[in-house]
């Protein structure tokens, strides 16, 4: 019998809650360690998970033995911590925006690539089953080649979002990192590498410092064409979290899409994976009907999926999935695009 991995996780707020949820519930591995600013919140979080609490990662990783770090901490910090765990060998989860700007996330990539150790980015949506469901029609005959996708992630987060975390309303923050990030890597997954940008953001909804709406336009490297709506402050269902239904906390729709995806003999409403398609090559018409089907799918936590994946990743039997330059090319393509609002021109992004 191998012994539990023994698991750290610094930033139990949002996402890191259900991180620690997963760890604790998970018979392979042990939730040792927490650390967090002292504040009694966090204290009683640890206390109740039956952890030691910790204020500072390097006294906590130097006082206790450990095989793997969870990072959801605040992005503004997660390059100092996730280059201690390379400095130390150990492997880390780092949720996304892997670092708070490219050119960290690029020092990090090469010092875990130089170290030796695998750093694994937290895009948990690739591990849904949606996606693979998706995946499979897309490089179908059905579908054929791929010519243009739209995508959309318009929801309203109420004040004590920001309340509860000022730090989301600052540089840092905001739904370009926080939420598109998301959507780059399951763009890159669909459509391949993204090559050219074009972008334009609003600001005078919440008139904060980041933008709170913004829409793209996109050219994949393999010549097929996008667009792209982001907002976080639309009274809208037309997003990921709330068509997925992957999350019981968000109002759930799910006969709506949040992306359509059109090929040359086929498309599909993503995730409520309706699909239509030509029955041959020589139906291909708009005066033609179309075959239509709703694709069959085997639902299960992909948060949960990752973990085990991590543990797999710890102890050598897997590759990250979505490795620490998966990460760095989802931030690049952020990157072109706050680049492309700033000076209102497309931006190259594979330059």
């Amino acid at each position: 019998m191998h012994k539990n991995l023994r698991l750290l996780l610094s930033g139990p707020g949002l996402i890191g809650k259900t991180h620690a949820r997963i760890l604790k519930a998970n018979e392979n591995c042990d939730l040792v360690a927490i650390v967090a600013p002292d504040h009694e919140e966090n204290r009683a979080t640890t206390s109740k998970l039956g952890a030691k609490f910790y204020t500072d990662l390097c006294t906590a990783l130097g006082s206790e033995r450990i095989d793997g770090v969870v990072l959801s901490s605040p992005n503004t910090v997660h390059f100092d911590q996730a280059m201690e765990c390379v400095t130390r060998g150990i492997p880390a989860l780092v949720e996304k925006p892997m670092t708070n700007c490219l050119e960290e996330a690029e020092q990090l990539v090469d010092a875990a690539k130089e170290k030796g150790v695998p750093l694994l980015v937290g895009h948990h949506r690739t591990y849904s089953a949606l996606l693979d469901t998706a995946l499979d029609f897309l490089r179908s005959e059905k579908f054929g080649h791929f010519v243009a996708l739209q995508g959309t992630a318009l929801f309203y987060k109420p004040d004590h979002y920001f309340e509860e975390g000022p730090w989301r309303a600052l540089e840092g923050g905001g739904p370009l990192l926080i939420n598109l990030i998301h959507e780059v890597g399951l763009m890159r997954e669909f459509g391949g590498e993204i090559a050219t940008v074009h972008a334009f953001a609003g600001y005078d909804v919440r008139q904060f410092e980041v933008e709170d709406t913004a829409a793209i336009t996109l050219r994949f490297k393999n010549g097929a064409l996008g667009t792209f709506l982001l907002s976080d402050a639309a009274a809208s269902s037309k997003s990921w979290e709330m068509t997925s239904g992957e999350n019981s906390a968000y109002a759930h729709f799910p006969q709506e899409a949040c992306y359509h995806f059109a090929g040359t003999n086929g498309s599909l409403d993503f995730p409520s994976m309706r699909a239509k398609y030509y029955a041959t090559a020589q139906d291909r018409s708009w005066w033609k009907p179309f075959e239509e089907t709703t694709l069959a799918f085997e639902p299960h936590d992909p948060l949960v999926a990752q973990i085990n994946h991590f543990l797999d990743v710890i102890r050598g039997t897997e590759r990250p999935r979505v490795s620490a330059d998966d990460g760095y090319r989802n931030m690049k393509v952020v990157d072109a695009i706050r680049r492309s609002i700033c000076s209102g021109c497309a931006v190259d992004v594979l330059r």
